[in-house]
C-alpha cells in the first residue's frame, strides 16, 4: 500500500496505554487524536467527569485549553497584527503599552514576551485579593524585571497577559473578539473561545473545586479566572478535532480548505527558534520546540518540531518534517487536582511517531539538524551588516559615521543594526538618518527629525521637508552607511534616498559604505520599461521596473552614471545566489514597509503597484495589499474573467469584494479581484499591470485616471499602447529591447 499509513499496533499501544493511566487514577479520561499525511485517529476515552455524577468522555468534548491559550489565540493574533503590519516584533512593547516603563523595561521587546525571555516573574500575586483586567494589567506593569531582556528564559503568565492587553489597543477590538474574527472562524472552529455559552455546557469536561464550587464551563486558572475568564495566558476553551483544523493549517503553512489565515512566511516565523540565543532555550514565538517543557516531543520527533501544554491536562505536537501532529486532551485536575499527565504524554509522543510507518525518523533529525530555521546556526546566506559585524567593524575602524537605516537594518538574528553599531568600540556612531515610513517602518506619512529613544542620536529625516542630507548634518563625520532592505522595484523610494545620500556624501568628500543585502524577488529577474523621461523620487535612475539587483549593485551603477567622485565600498553578500528568493535564503522576512507584510505582495508589487497612483485602490487600507484591486465602479467578475481568459503563467485571477479602512476609497465597497501567485518563477507581474490598466482605460475611461498612470510607469509609448488598447504582450515588446541593453549594460557592476 502506498500513502501516508498509520500502524494499528501502534494505534492500540496508544489506546491501552491511555486506559491505563486511567485505572492508574492519572487522568478521569481523554480524547486522542493524530494525523499524518491525512491519515488520522480520532478517539475518546474514560470519563468526562466524575462529579457530580459520571458522564462519558466523548470525541466532542469542550475542554479548558489552560496555557494552550498562549498559542492557539494570543500567538495567533500577535502574528496577524505582525503580518498585517501594526506591530514590529523586535519593538519595545512601551511603545504599544506606554504604563510598561521604568527598571529597565524600556528594553523589553515583543520578541521577549513571546519567547519567555523577558525577565518578568512567572505570575501574578494573589494576594491581597484582585478582580478585572484593569486590576490585573496594572499588576503586570508595576512588576520589576528579575534579568536584563533576552538573556534568561523564565516562563511567564505575565508576558501573556501583557500581550493580549496589547492586542487590544493595537487592534481597537476586544481580544476575545479579534482572535475570533480572524482566526478561529476563518478556520471552522466552532467549538473554539473563551467564555463557552451556558448551551454547551453539557459537553465541557470539568475541572476541579475553587472556592467552594465546582469549575465546569468557567475558566479554571486563578488569574485568568479573576480576570473575568479572558485573557492572554489561559481561558480559551476548545475541542479536540478544532485544534486538529488548527494543527493543519500550521502545516500546510497558513491555509486550510482554501482559507488562508497566515502567510507562509509567518508560520515560519513563528515556528522556528526565535528566543535569543543568549536566553539558552529553544522557542518558536509562542511555541515551545525544545526545553524542559518538550517532553511531549518524545524520543522521535526531531528538533524543529514544536508545540505547547496546557496545565489542565492539554496538549499539541506538530511535527512538519513528517507531516504529523497529535493532540491530546483531558482535565487531569478533575475533581482533587491530584491528577498527572506528564509521564503520559511523554509515552504518547513516542508512541505516535512509531505509529507512523512511512517514515525514517533518523534521517528526518538530520534534515531537521541541518535547518536553519530550527537551530541557531547561521544561514548560508549572509547580508552585509553580517559581513560587517563577523570582521569586527574592520572596515569602519575609527570612523565618525551616520547611518541611514530603519528596521529592517538587522542581522541574520535579529540584532538591530543601531544598537550594534552604538555598542561597538571600532565606530562612533554619530547619527542616524531615516528613510520613507520612520526609523521603524510604521509611518505612511512625512518623516520629521527627532530623537533615538534607545541611543539618544538625532535622527535626520530623508522623507520630510527634505529628501538629501543637509551640509550641516554631515558636518564632522569620516562616512555615511547604507544598510536597508530594498524589494528590486525601481519606485521603491529606499534605493532613491540612497542615491540621494551618495551625491551628498561625494559633495561632502565623505566615504559612502553600502551593507548590501539580498534582492528578496531574485537577483536574475529583470523586466519592464525603462524610466523615460525626467527623473524623480519615485524615478531615480533610468532602470527597468524589476531591475534584479542589490543595492550594493546599483550604487555601482549610479556612481558610475552619475559621474559622482565619490569613494564607494561595499560589505558584500554572503553565499547568495541570483537565482534565489528571500525564502531560499534562510533569512527572515521583515516588513520593509507597513503596507508590504510578505514575499508574495513584494513579488507581485512591481506589477500591481504602477496603477496605484490612478483611481484604483491597489488594497492599501486592508489585509492583503497588492494581493487585491478593485474600485466602487469596477465590475469584479468580469475584469477576472477577462484577464483569466489571457492564460497568464503563473497567475489566476478571482472577483472579490472589499471595504479599504484607510487610504483610496476608505469605507467605500470596492468590486475587483484577488490575484493568485500560482507558479511565481514564471509570472510575469508587469504585464499583467500594464494588461489591467488597457482594459481598465478601455471599460471605464472617465473613472480610471489614465493620465496620471505614467506617474510610476514612467514610459510615455507604453502609455499610448495602453490608450490604444493594445494587450500585454504587445506591450511587452516596447520594453523587450530595452532590457537586453540594460542586462548588457549592468553586467560590469553586478557583484555576484
Amino acid at each position: 500500500m502506498g500513502g501516508p499509513q498509520l500502524d494499528p499496533e501502534k494505534l492500540r499501544e496508544i489506546d491501552l496505554t491511555i486506559e491505563n493511566a486511567i485505572a492508574e487514577g492519572s487522568v478521569p479520561g481523554g480524547v486522542f487524536y493524530m494525523e499524518h499525511g491525512g491519515a488520522s485517529y480520532f478517539k475518546a476515552y474514560g470519563l468526562k467527569s466524575e462529579v457530580p455524577e459520571e458522564t462519558p468522555m466523548t470525541r466532542d468534548t469542550i475542554f479548558d485549553m489552560a496555557s494552550l491559550t498562549k498559542v492557539v489565540a494570543t500567538t495567533s493574533a500577535v502574528m496577524k497584527l505582525i503580518e498585517k503590519g501594526h506591530l514590529e516584533l523586535d519593538g519595545p512593547v512601551s511603545e504599544y503599552l506606554a504604563d510598561f516603563s521604568g527598571g529597565g523595561k524600556e528594553k523589553v521587546t515583543i520578541r521577549h514576551l513571546m519567547t519567555h525571555t523577558s525577565g518578568l516573574k512567572p505570575i501574578l500575586p494573589r494576594t491581597p485579593f484582585w478582580t478585572g483586567q484593569d486590576a490585573a494589567y496594572q499588576l503586570c506593569v508595576s512588576q520589576e524585571l528579575t534579568a536584563e531582556p533576552g538573556t534568561n528564559y523564565r516562563y511567564s503568565d505575565i508576558n501573556f497577559i501583557l500581550l493580549g492587553e496589547l492586542i487590544e489597543r493595537v487592534s481597537g477590538i476586544p481580544f476575545e473578539d479579534f482572535v475570533s474574527e480572524q482566526i478561529f472562524q476563518p478556520l471552522g472552529m466552532r467549538d473554539t473561545g473563551f467564555l463557552p455559552p451556558s448551551e454547551k455546557m453539557d459537553r465541557i469536561a470539568p475541572t476541579e473545586y475553587w472556592r467552594g464550587r465546582m469549575l465546569h464551563g468557567e475558566v479554571h486558572d486563578p488569574s485568568a479566572n479573576q480576570m473575568g475568564g479572558v485573557a492572554g495566558h489561559a481561558g480559551l476553551f476548545s475541542t479536540s478535532l478544532d485544534l486538529a483544523r488548527f494543527a493543519k493549517m500550521l502545516l500546510n503553512e497558513g491555509e486550510l480548505n482554501e482559507v488562508r489565515v497566515f502567510q507562509p512566511e509567518t508560520v515560519r516565523l513563528m515556528t522556528r527558534t526565535a528566543a535569543p540565543k543568549e536566553s539558552g532555550v529553544n522557542r518558536g514565538l509562542g511555541w515551545d520546540i525544545d526545553s524542559a517543557y518538550s517532553s511531549l516531543r518524545g524520543p522521535h520527533f526531531p528538533v524543529g518540531s514544536f508545540g505547547h501544554t496546557g496545565w489542565t491536562g492539554g496538549c499539541l505536537w506538530v511535527d512538519p518534517f513528517s507531516d504529523t501532529f497529535y493532540i491530546f486532551l483531558s482535565s487531569r485536575v478533575h475533581p482533587d487536582g491530584k491528577g498527572n499527565v506528564v509521564p503520559l504524554r511523554k509515552i504518547l509522543g513516542k508512541l505516535a511517531a512509531e505509529a507512523v510507518v512511512d517514515v525514517d525518523w533518523e534521517a528526518l533529525k538530520v534534515i531537521a539538524a541541518n535547518s536553519s530555521e530550527n537551530n541557531w546556526e547561521k544561514p548560508e546566506v549572509l547580508n552585509g551588516i553580517d559581513t560587517l559585524v563577523s570582521s569586527g567593524f574592520a572596515p569602519l575602524k575609527g570612523m565618525k559615521v551616520g547611518l541611514i537605516t530603519n528596521h529592517t537594518g538587522r542581522t541574520w538574528s535579529g540584532q538591530s543594526g543601531i544598537d550594534l553599531f552604538h555598542e561597538s568600540k571600532e565606530v562612533d556612531l554619530v547619527a542616524l538618518f531615516s528613510p520613507e515610513h520612520g526609523i521603524r517602518g510604521e509611518l505612511d506619512s512625512k518623516v520629521s527629525d527627532g530623537q533615538d529613544e534607545k541611543t539618544g542620536l538625532p535622527i535626520y529625516s530623508l522623507y520630510g521637508e527634505t529628501r538629501i542630507p543637509k551640509p550641516e548634518q554631515l558636518e564632522g563625520l569620516d562616512a555615511l552607511v547604507f544598510d536597508i532592505q530594498d524589494i528590486g522595484c525601481r519606485f521603491y523610494t529606499y534605493i532613491s534616498t540612497m542615491g540621494n545620500c551618495m551625491q551628498a556624501a561625494s559633495q561632502a568628500g565623505l566615504k559612502f559604505f553600502v551593507l548590501d543585502r539580498v534582492n528578496p524577488i531574485r537577483g536574475d529577474r529583470v523586466d519592464g520599461p525603462l524610466l523615460e523621461g525626467v527623473t524623480d523620487f519615485v524615478g531615480y535612475h533610468p532602470i527597468p521596473i524589476q531591475h534584479g539587483m542589490t543595492v550594493g549593485e546599483l550604487a555601482k551603477l549610479m556612481l558610475d552614471e552619475k559621474g559622482w567622485e565619490l569613494d564607494l565600498q561595499i560589505v558584500p553578500v554572503q553565499g547568495w545566489k541570483r537565482s534565489m528568493w528571500l525564502d531560499d535564503t534562510g533569512l527572515p522576512w521583515v516588513n520593509p514597509s507597513p503596507n508590504m507584510r510578505n514575499l508574495t505582495q513584494a513579488t507581485l508589487y512591481p506589477g500591481i503597484g504602477i496603477l496605484e497612483t490612478t483611481n484604483l485602490s491597489v488594497g492599501r487600507g486592508t489585509d492583503t495589499p497588492f494581493e487585491i484591486l478593485g474600485a466602487p465602479y469596477i465590475n469584479g467578475i468580469a475584469l477576472a474573467n477577462e484577464l483569466n481568459s489571457y492564460h497568464f503563467p503563473g497567475i489566476k485571477f478571482l472577483p472579490t469584494r472589499f471595504t479599504p479602512n484607510s487610504s483610496k476609497f476608505k469605507g467605500e465597497i470596492c468590486e475587483g479581484m484577488q490575484i493568485l501567485l500560482t507558479d511565481r518563477d514564471i509570472s510575469s507581474v508587469i504585464e499583467v499591470g500594464v494588461t489591467i490598466g488597457m482594459i481598465l482605460n478601455r471599460d471605464y475611461p472617465d473613472e480610471f485616471g489614465v493620465a496620471k498612470f505614467n506617474r510610476l510607469l514612467k514610459k510615455p509609448s507604453v502609455i499610448e499602447g495602453v490608450k490604444a488598447g493594445k494587450s500585454g504582450s504587445e506591450l511587452r515588446n516596447i520594453w523587450t529591447q530595452e532590457v537586453e541593453s540594460f542586462l548588457n549594460r549592468r553586467a560590469e557592476f553586478l557583484i555576484y
